[in-house]
């Protein structure tokens, strides 16, 4: 089976998450309808992408950038965030995407609250299969 997320590239400091399943009962036993979930401020979900962080400025004259022969000399702060993490973020930061029948956010790192890192396993794509 092909992996529909093998040509994704993350962009910037944007973070691409598999939303977890929310409970949909309380503590007390109570069962909650589906719009409950969706209007929570605070979801969970499992990071399968991360992009390569801020870019920051590189030190260089103002033309050198024309007479490189490389242009892609920039450099980047890598994100606190690491593939396979399970993360706490602000949903109302997040942009619900599809991608092969799946459902998927997109978000900043500014909306990450905290992660949770287990001990990542080599292969983060035998995690989302499951």
């Amino acid at each position: 089976m092909l992996n529909p997320l093998k040509n994704v590239v993350v962009i910037g400091d944007r973070i691409l998450l598999k939303p977890l399943e929310a409970s949909n009962k309380t503590g007390s036993g109570l069962y909650l309808p589906p719009s409950v979930k969706e209007r929570d401020a605070v979801h969970t979900g499992l990071v399968v992408r991360v992009g390569p962080g801020y870019p920051i400025p590189v030190n260089q004259d103002g033309d050198e950038i024309f007479r490189s022969e490389n242009p892609e000399n920039v450099k980047y702060l890598p994100l606190q965030v690491k593939e396979g993490d399970e993360a706490l973020y602000l949903h109302a930061s997040g942009h619900e995407i599809e991608i092969d029948g799946e459902q998927y956010v997109i978000i900043s790192q500014n909306a990450v609250l905290l992660v949770m890192r287990p001990e990542v396993p080599d292969d983060i794509d035998g995690i989302l299969r499951d």
